[in-house]
């Protein structure tokens, strides 16, 4: 009979609840980015419960980033910005680092990074280019010995064609993905004979066609580069 009269009551505290109606506030914008809330008192009296009650609710909020409590000031929504939500999950990905999560990165550089290219072909500005062009000219210069900053600049080239696209929701998605692609190397890249010479050639190719605007060049160059990096990661582990 369990099964049929189950529990009708709620588990949900009265300090929870209060968290979601300020969430719920924030999150449809009614209290936008920046916004100071009411006192504690004024909170107290428009939700009609105990200051203690109040306080556990507006704790768990300012843990989650939702809310900046200032002392003397008063309690405001957190302005949140890009860099806390990448800050986040490169957080996460650095706990979930293994060679499932390798993977699964390499798949997703693999279905995104050619059409990443296309598109800062189409929308790359000159800041971009000239930011291209020094890092080529400086993964050349890097001493052989030097592999740590090595891994950085070829990073590096990489985040800059996302940033190239001006697409927010990009960067956002790929920048986290980004930071872990120097351990990912350190892993199967370091004792490659001539993989930096492969490197700097496919990102010159990569260059010259964002460059010349040229978004199917810049696509077809970035697959190549990609696949390579598939072929490496394959022959890595199945060792």
């Amino acid at each position: 009979m369990e099964d049929i009269f189950g529990k009708i009551g709620t588990t949900v505290t009265l300090s929870q609840k209060i968290e979601r109606k300020i969430e719920e506030a924030i999150r449809s914008k009614k209290l936008p980015l920046g916004a100071k809330l009411p006192s504690e008192k004024e909170l107290c009296e428009s939700f009609a419960v105990s200051r203690t009650a109040l306080r556990e609710a507006l704790r768990r909020l300012s843990a989650r980033g939702l809310i900046e409590i200032k002392k003397g000031s008063g309690m405001y929504v957190s302005e949140i910005k890009i860099e806390d939500a990448i800050s986040s999950l490169n957080l996460y990905y650095d706990l979930k680092f293994d060679s499932n999560l390798i993977s699964h990165i390499i798949e997703v550089r693999y279905l995104f990074e050619p059409e990443m290219a296309r598109m800062a072909a189409k929308n790359r500005a000159e800041e971009d280019l000239l930011l291209l062009s020094e890092n080529i000219k400086f993964f050349k210069q890097c001493d052989a010995d030097n592999t740590q900053l090595e891994v950085d600049t070829d990073n590096k080239f990489h985040l800059t064609i996302a940033k190239a696209t001006h697409n927010p929701v990009i960067i956002l998605s790929m920048e986290p993905i980004y930071s872990l692609l120097p351990r990912m190397r350190d892993q199967f890249y370091g004792n490659l004979s001539g993989e930096k010479a492969h490197t700097i050639e496919a990102h010159e190719k990569i260059y010259n066609a964002i460059k010349d605007q040229d978004s199917d060049r810049a696509y077809f160059e970035m697959k190549k580069h990609v696949d390579r990096t598939w072929e490496v990661y394959k022959k890595h582990f199945e060792k």
